[in-house]
Parts: C-alpha cells; structure tokens; sequence
C-alpha cells in the first residue's frame, strides 16, 4: 500500500479540522486478490471513523488488472533482439553509466542482476542480450497496459536506457532520461518492435499463435474491468 494526504484539513494547529482527504494505492500481484484486499483497507478507515466518532467516505479514482502474458509474442520479440544484436554503446556513454553507478548502493546493482536472472558481468551499462529463459525476479509495477493485455494479446520489450542497478523514481533516473545512450536504447526497442511488427504481418499464423494464446488464458479466468460501471472520467487532481 502507499498512500499519499491531498489535503489535511487546513493550515491551523491544535485544531480538528472538518474535513481531510487522503489517497490509497491498495496492489496485489493478481486482480483476483484485490477486490478482498481493498474491502479490508476500506473497514479498517470504517474503523477508525468510529473510534473517533467522525464519518468517512470513499471513491475508487483508478484501477489496472495485471498484465496477462502472451509467450508466443515474447518469443517473437526475442527473435528480433537477438536478430539486431544489443545496442551499441561508445565510450562516452560507458563512462556516463559508470558515473551512475558510483552513485548507487551496491545492493543496487545486485539487485537489478537478481531481477535479470543472470550472474553479474564487468560492464555499467546493459551491452548484452538477456536470454529469454532467465529466471530473474520481475520488477513489479502498476499500468493500464495490463487491461490492454487483457483485451488482445500484448507485450512489451525493455531497453538499457540507463546504468545497471539504478532504481526507478530516483534523480538517477532523470539525469540518464535524456542522454545518448537512452535514445540510442529507445531507438535499439523501436527497431525491435519494428521487426516483430514486419513478421507478423508477413506471417499470419504468428497472429493465430498469440490469439490461440491468449483465448486458452482468458477461457480460465474472465476479464472483468476493475473499474466500478458507474465511474466516469475524472480532472488530474
């Protein structure tokens, strides 16, 4: 969970204020786990307003399914990988990655190895092909893509757009977001989805492969949106 105070009341101390407003992010791994994990955080607010003798109400604002694989389309997408090879990197952006990396913990960098699958290697930036077998630990997060995937069959491919072992939502990340070697990563994945894109055009029982994928999935468990049916779109606050 993790949450965030959009507004405390106001600006007084020593004072209860009238009303507040916080925000959850309630995950879990599936979306068939969630709906009893949200009820629990939801009676424990429940709870507090009763201790307190205060009233509370709540909203969903959003909410994303996990993302459903599709290995026929991964196996695709490697083949186009180890097809143009890994991007390649100069010295400047070798030195830029090192710079990086002096700033990191070295659990930082072990733990990017541990989520890649693979022992860890002499080099400060990714200049090699992580084979589509690894057995890493999957960096989680939360998008709509997951939903997408639902839908039709999807996947994605990652780049090296910055050093080996930098944490996401870190200055490390923004300070790498616009250098050589991050467009040159981007650049390297468009070629890639480009390629996959070309075969499966030029292949149909590629596409008959993903969707046989994806109908075999979906038959044991139903997509149901997470999204209440009355919910309408909403101003960013």
């Amino acid at each position: 969970m993790h949450y965030a105070v959009l507004d405390s009341g106001g600006r007084a101390p020593n004072v209860v204020q009238a009303n507040a407003t916080v925000r959850y992010s309630v995950r879990c791994r599936r979306m068939a786990d969630l709906g009893g994990l949200v009820q629990r955080v939801r009676e424990v607010a429940e709870g507090a307003a009763l201790m307190t003798g205060t009233q509370m109400s709540s909203a969903v604002v959003t909410a994303m399914s996990e993302i459903l694989d599709n290995p026929p389309l991964y196996r695709l997408i490697q083949k186009n990988v180890e097809a143009l090879g890994p991007v390649q990197f100069d010295t400047a952006d070798r030195d830029y990655a090192a710079r990086m990396q002096a700033t990191l913990e070295r659990a930082d960098i072990e733990a990017a190895y541990l989520a890649s699958g693979i022992d860890e290697r002499e080099t400060p930036i990714c200049d090699f092909i992580v084979p589509l077998e690894a057995e890493g630990v999957p960096m989680l997060g939360s998008t709509d893509l997951g939903d997408v995937s639902w839908v039709v069959p999807m996947a994605q491919a990652g780049g090296p757009t910055y050093a080996i072992g930098t944490p996401g939502h870190s200055w490390q990340v923004t300070a790498q977001g616009k250098a050589p070697a991050a467009h040159k990563a981007m650049t390297h994945v468009a070629k890639v989805l480009a390629g996959a894109a070309v075969d499966l055009i030029e292949d149909p029982a590629l596409i008959a492969e993903a969707k046989a994928d994806h109908a075999a999935r979906t038959e044991k468990t139903v997509y149901r949106s997470p999204l209440p049916a009355d919910l309408l779109p909403q101003a960013p606050d």
